[in-house]
Order: structure tokens, then sequence, then C-alpha cells
């Protein structure tokens, strides 16, 4: 298992359009895409503009393919409405959310 963190910086007027749009995204990658398992969101208190959005994939290689094929409407729509400043790989250890 593993999780990928994408950091956004979202403008105040974009940011509800940001979120529902990102509510869609996830929502259609978790239904059609293999290995995808779901995604949040986070919102930095200290700055607002700061987004983090956390995806829990089967595999690497589940992400790699979804990653070089991504070219959703909505996935271009997030990039119009911020922008993603960095996307970071971590092998998941362990998870005791419920």
């Amino acid at each position: 298992m593993i999780r990928i963190i994408y950091s956004w910086k979202v403008e105040p007027d974009n940011l509800k359009l940001f979120i529902e749009t990102w509510e869609k995204t996830t929502n259609q990658i978790h239904r059609e895409v293999a290995g995808a398992r779901g995604s949040f969101m986070l919102q930095s208190k200290e700055n607002p503009q700061e987004i983090k959005t956390v995806a829990r994939w089967d595999s690497l290689e589940a992400w790699n393919t979804f990653w070089q094929g991504s070219t959703t409407n909505h996935m271009k729509i997030m990039h119009e409405l911020g922008e993603r400043i960095s996307v970071e790989v971590f092998k998941e250890i362990d998870d005791f959310t419920k």
C-alpha cells in the first residue's frame, strides 16, 4: 500500500470550486481505476490557501499506470483552479485510523 501526498496552492476565490471538483475527481478515480483506494483533503489552519490531498493506492505500479494516463477533465480543471506544488510518494507502514 502506498500514499501519494499532493501539495496545492489554491486562491481563496477558487477554493469552493476546487473542493467540489476534487470531490468529483477522487470519487470517479476510486470507482473507475484499478488499485485506487480513495483519498482525503486537508487545509492548513495557518495558511488556508495551502491544501494537501492524500491518496491511497494498492501499489506504486497501479498509481504509475494511472499517473501516466491521468488526463481526465476533472484533473485539468483542478490544475486550472490551483497550482500543484509537489507530489510525494510514501510507503504505508501502518494505519490505525478508523
